[in-house]
């Protein structure tokens, strides 16, 4: 594959944030195959925006809200809405490795707690940095978080389970 003016070639950085992204859409999507689309999606918009990146940090962060912003989209298409539910169907396929009750109860909160949720625990993103990829406030961050812990909390144990 080509280098882009970065120096990095594209299979470079798939390696580098395939997994991120995918979880990001997967997040987003609860579907392998949409999850799949997703991250294609991303990485093509990489490929073909030509963007010049400052640092490695600034590349991921772009690569985050691309794929948030690429789940947004997905979710409020049309096919999206009208498709049958076949995540019965998919259960047997997931490539998700973590099937504990966390996972469990981190996939039913509502999409705007889980993808917060996601992008401070699993990607260790910090509350600013997550603030501005979601284009809201730090107090904004915050408070999805405070909410997201209670709704696991009392999904998970009751007072009894810690973070």
């Amino acid at each position: 594959m080509n280098k882009n003016d970065n120096g990095i070639s594209a299979e470079t950085l798939v390696d580098m944030y395939s997994d991120m992204v995918y979880r990001l859409a997967y997040a987003r999507s609860q579907n392998v195959h949409d999850a799949q689309d997703i991250t294609q999606d991303v990485f093509l918009k990489y490929i073909r925006s030509g963007k010049k990146f400052n640092d490695e940090e600034h590349r991921k962060a772009w690569l985050i809200k691309v794929a948030v912003n690429a789940g947004n989209s997905f979710a409020r298409s049309a096919w999206n809405r009208h498709r049958a539910d076949i995540s019965e169907a998919e259960s047997e396929t997931e490539d998700i490795p973590e099937k504990s009750e966390v996972y469990y109860a981190v996939r039913e909160l509502p999409e705007k707690y889980r993808v917060i949720v996601h992008l401070f625990y699993y990607e260790e993103i910090p509350v600013k940095e997550i603030g501005s990829i979601l284009g809201i406030g730090e107090s904004a961050v915050k408070s999805r978080l405070f909410r997201a812990r209670e709704m696991l909390r009392e999904k998970l144990g009751g007072e009894n389970f810690e973070f």
